[in-house]
């Protein structure tokens, strides 16, 4: 009995993973990436102090949630309706799209590899990464009300 209990919470877990929600999964992995630049900004505006383990930390978290992104995975055919901002845009240049997440990645990768060393190290890091998610939200995000 303890085994066919086992053997059908198996099979519904990994029903329940083949069927994610890619809307719910973007919207999780944008949710994580804003709170990381949330982490870096208080740095910058001075809210809290700069230590810089706690900045590169932020900056490896930054690029291991760049690295997730998938765009065919994230914004496969059919997911431009329901409760989303993502812009049609989107799926009519998709070549564009992954360009624009590609850039960002680039540009973490390279914050990490070369992290500051100061808050106005931070800053001009910061200003390149959010510069990055705000040309693809501009192009490629329907703004809410």
């Amino acid at each position: 009995m303890r085994k066919l209990v086992l053997a059908i919470s198996m099979l519904a877990f990994a029903g329940s993973v083949a069927f994610a929600d890619p809307i719910q999964d973007r919207r999780a992995l944008m949710k994580e990436r804003g709170k990381l630049a949330g982490q870096l900004s208080k740095v910058v505006k001075g809210e809290e102090d700069f230590d810089a383990a706690a900045v590169l930390t932020t900056l490896k978290a930054l690029q291991a949630n760049a690295e997730k992104f998938d765009a065919e995975k994230l914004f496969p055919a059919g997911t431009d309706q329901g409760d989303t901002t993502a812009a049609p845009k989107i799926w009519e240049d998709m070549a564009g799209f992954k360009a624009a997440e590609d850039k960002f990645l680039a540009n973490t990768k390279e914050a990490v590899a070369s992290p500051p060393g100061d808050v106005d190290g931070l800053k001009a890091q910061l200003n390149t990464l959010g510069g990055d998610c705000g040309a693809c939200h501009q192009s490629y995000r329907v703004k809410k009300g």
